[in-house]
């Protein structure tokens, strides 16, 4: 199977279903294959795509006149869009609904609540400070530990993955992951991959800590979501963290994601920086994902409530050539299909990281990644010979005239201002 290469649509941001080939398109010839869709359903009184309230009908964003109301309407749509070689993939938002969700109401002791019999909200550490939480009073937290009839819950959730797979979806982005029975996601695991031996789930996870990811080793999960985004080439922590995930599951990284500022707003609108954490995030995990509009510079932050097809912009760059050589290098190039191990190298070379890249243990693909970290400047790097695979090729893909299959390694590689390199044997 080959590794996860993902565009993540936002829904609200797409509008009306019908308009949805042009993405998918669009995301195909960038080289993706898999669309990720944050939640369709049709929300609480917040609006938020995370808060949903009725599990069978579609946001009311999504509907047209010809499709209507109900999920039914996405099985033309993903039936088309994976036509076009795209494999869909969805949110499953189970640890969590709307507080105004009817199944509050019918099944009452499925949720958690307080002290005073009050609904609980969910909260979730913030990944990029652990001293501060988020908590979400438009949610009622489920108890899928505990419920008061825990097996028709976990039926009712095993319906909805049914619900999902009958309209052709075959990818699950599993939302808050770590907050949710093993037992429980390995059921619906085991379900999903009787029925489709190639379904995929993935586990977000982030502000996960250490030993709530071991907690899910034996859920069954197929990636981990990292968290390079936030890396600064230079902390251990990024490389720890690589180390412990791949010790249970692959993972998927990215340059931001619909709960990040867009990256063209922290970079002041620097393509070269776009390119560097693009090129960077596919070439660090066997995974990675990209969010619609990153191809072209967008800086509107994506909201779960407010974001509607009016806040598309104009684009600042087109960066879909650049995009769709890094996809096309890492499904092309055996080093980059796998979760890799990592490790750093100290070089002859200021403001420069760089990683020794093995395929597995055994090194059967061997390759150095090179990150100039300095944006504004290009910079110089020296590497020892003994850190190089055998007949080495410089693959340069942020650089639009580069060769598709690579040069000769000079004695010195000169980067241009953030530029990655990659040094690798010919596939």
């Amino acid at each position: 199977m080959s590794p996860p290469i993902i565009y993540n649509l936002f829904p609200t941001l797409a509008g009306p279903i019908a308009g949805w080939f042009e993405h998918a398109e669009r995301a195909r010839r960038m080289g993706f294959n898999r669309l990720l869709l944050n939640p369709v359903h049709y929300p609480g009184f917040s609006g938020s795509l995370y808060a949903i309230k009725h599990y069978d009908r579609l946001h009311p964003v999504l509907e047209t006149a010809e499709s209507g109301a109900g999920l039914d309407a996405l099985g033309p749509v993903v039936r088309r869009v994976c036509e076009m070689g795209v494999s869909m993939m969805t949110d499953l938002v189970i640890n969590h609904t709307a507080k105004d969700c009817p199944l509050v109401t019918s099944h009452p002791g499925w949720y958690r609540r307080d002290a005073q019999g009050e609904l609980v909200s969910p909260s979730a550490m913030d990944p990029a400070n652990a001293d501060h939480a988020t908590v979400w009073g438009d949610l009622a937290e489920v108890d899928n530990e505990r419920a008061v009839d825990r097996e028709a819950l976990w039926r009712f959730w095993e319906d909805l993955v049914s619900r999902w797979m009958d309209l052709g979806f075959t990818g699950f982005r599993c939302d808050v992951a770590y907050k949710v029975p093993a037992a429980l996601w390995r059921r619906l695991i085991d379900q999903a991959k009787h029925r489709e031996p190639d379904s995929v789930f993935a586990a977000e996870t982030l502000g996960c800590r250490l030993a709530e990811t071991q907690m899910l080793a034996d859920a069954g999960f197929d990636y981990f979501y990292n968290s390079s985004k936030w890396w600064d080439f230079t902390e251990s922590w990024c490389l720890e963290q690589h180390q412990q995930f791949r010790a249970v599951a692959p993972s998927i990284s990215f340059p931001e994601s619909h709960d990040t500022r867009r990256l063209a707003v922290e970079s002041g609108g620097s393509e070269a920086v776009q390119r560097q954490r693009y090129a960077f995030a596919a070439a660090f995990s066997e995974g990675v994902q990209m969010t619609v509009g990153y191809e072209f510079g967008f800086r509107r932050r994506l909201d779960v409530v407010k974001t509607r097809p009016g806040d598309w912009e104009e684009p600042a760059f087109d960066l879909s050539r650049f995009v769709g050589r890094v996809n096309e290098l890492k499904l092309r190039h055996p080093l980059l299909r796998t979760e890799g191990v990592l490790s750093a190298i100290t070089v002859e070379g200021q403001d420069v990281t760089a990683l020794r890249r093995w395929s597995d243990e055994a090194g059967t693909h061997r390759g150095v990644i090179l990150v100039n970290r300095n944006q504004a400047d290009a910079r110089e790097v020296r590497l020892d010979p003994s850190d190089l695979p055998a007949s080495p090729r410089l693959y340069r893909p942020c650089l639009d005239e580069a060769p598709a299959d690579g040069l000769a390694v000079p004695g010195a590689v000169r980067l241009a201002p953030a530029e990655v390199a990659l040094i690798m044997e010919a596939p």
